[in-house]
């Protein structure tokens, strides 16, 4: 009789599926303070505003252990809330009985304050007080200014005691003074400064601004100052040019 040898057959293996691996996440907490939703949602919208990257999909945990004493806000909408600002919810830090009943209804995880790492959301940033520009002495041109030349008088008065040219351009960030014929372009308070004024004493200019604010040639040979000793201020934003 022919034998035959049977091996046995070891089943193959199979790829595992998944594997768990620990790791240290931490994880932003929200903490309630208040059961009103609108005004959360309302500073939750300035909070993104001021840090877009940091709400991006960030894992949160609902801290309801600090709310005011009264009705719990419905989880379902506060779940929805925070999603809408790009937060995701995880899960809910509590020991309240009323508390953990809504989060199991909604199959809401519940983490024990143990586990809970805190991070806080940015504060709204203060911002900076100004800073008073350092005032320095007016700048002084003796000599006529020429078509083509820009003079700038940085954080204080322009004082030319002759004439300016057409094409010239005369800048400051405090008042400018022209004694003699003002042909060209004056801009005064070029940093925004609004007290700033131009004099002159013959008014024939290309252009005067103050502040952003201007007038052309073209609005300027409209005025009875026109051609005589003037002033220009704002009040306002409405531009005044009076003669002297």
């Amino acid at each position: 009789m022919e034998q035959t040898d049977l091996l046995e057959q070891e089943p193959e293996q199979q790829a595992p599926a998944f594997q768990l691996k620990g790791s240290m996440l931490t994880l932003t907490t929200l903490e309630l303070l208040s059961n009103d939703l609108a005004a959360l949602d309302s500073q939750l919208a300035e909070k993104a505003a001021q840090a877009p990257d940091f709400f991006r999909d960030a894992p949160l945990i609902l801290a309801l252990d600090k709310r005011q004493p009264g009705d719990l806000p419905d989880l379902a909408e506060l779940l929805t809330l925070c999603r809408n600002h790009g937060l995701r919810p995880l899960a809910i830090r509590s020991e309240q009985e009323e508390e953990l009943a809504a989060a199991a209804a909604i199959d809401l995880p519940v983490l024990p304050l143990s586990l809970a790492r805190d991070r806080n959301l940015p504060a709204q940033p203060q911002p900076a007080a100004p800073k008073e520009p350092e005032l320095l002495p007016a700048r002084i041109i003796n000599s006529p200014v020429r078509s083509g030349q820009q003079i700038y008088a940085k954080n204080a008065d322009l004082i030319v005691t002759a004439s300016v040219s057409a094409g010239a351009e005369l800048l400051a960030d405090g008042h400018i003074h022209v004694y003699g014929a003002m042909r060209g372009r004056a801009l005064a308070g070029i940093n925004g400064n609004t007290q700033a004024r131009i004099f002159c004493q013959q008014l024939g200019a290309e252009l005067v601004s103050i502040a952003g604010q201007y007038k052309i040639a073209e609005d300027l040979r409209r005025i009875p100052a026109w051609g005589n000793a003037a002033q220009i201020y704002l009040d306002g934003e409405q531009m005044h040019i009076i003669a002297l």
